[in-house]
């Protein structure tokens, strides 16, 4: 009987999920498309990720141009990576403003208007802590669904 149930626990093990493949988990299928979507804060509102993390622009990046975020920058201001699937316009986010850049490692950020985005490492889910810091040699600015950076 023991070896029963671990032959019928093997064979559920490796039924893939529904609208999944075997090789791809659902939380990875999820996670390929991405998306932007907007939320009130008390700066109007601006763009934060699907997991309702908001999302910053920094001034010393120039809008179309790579990432000058690297090193001790990247481990405070955390990079909004595409995974390799597709960028998707929540309500009220212009689908046509959503791009990506190529950063030094080869890997893909996530633009808005050709600013690169990035999360503040120490905020969670719903929390603008950091808008207009001065950090890294330039500001951290909140985006609005026109693409341009909260002053």
């Amino acid at each position: 009987m023991k070896s029963l149930v671990v032959l019928l626990a093997l064979a559920l093990a490796t039924v893939p999920a529904a609208g999944t493949s075997a090789n791809q988990s659902p939380d990875t299928a999820e996670m390929r498309v991405l998306t932007l979507t907007l939320r009130s804060t008390r700066y109007g509102p601006v763009l934060f990720d699907g997991k309702n993390r908001v999302l910053y622009g920094f001034t010393r990046d120039r809008r179309g141009g790579p990432s000058r975020c690297y090193g001790a920058c990247a481990a405070a201001w955390p990079v909004y990576y595409s995974r390799g699937g597709g960028l998707r316009a929540g309500r009220g986010v212009r689908q046509a403003l959503l791009g990506t850049v190529r950063r030094r490692d080869g890997r893909r950020q996530i633009t808005y208007n050709g600013w690169p985005l990035y999360y503040y490492a120490h905020e969670g889910p719903g929390e603008v802590k950091c808008q207009n810091v001065r950090e890294f040699g330039g500001l951290w600015l909140v985006v609005r669904a026109n693409g341009r950076l909260v002053r």
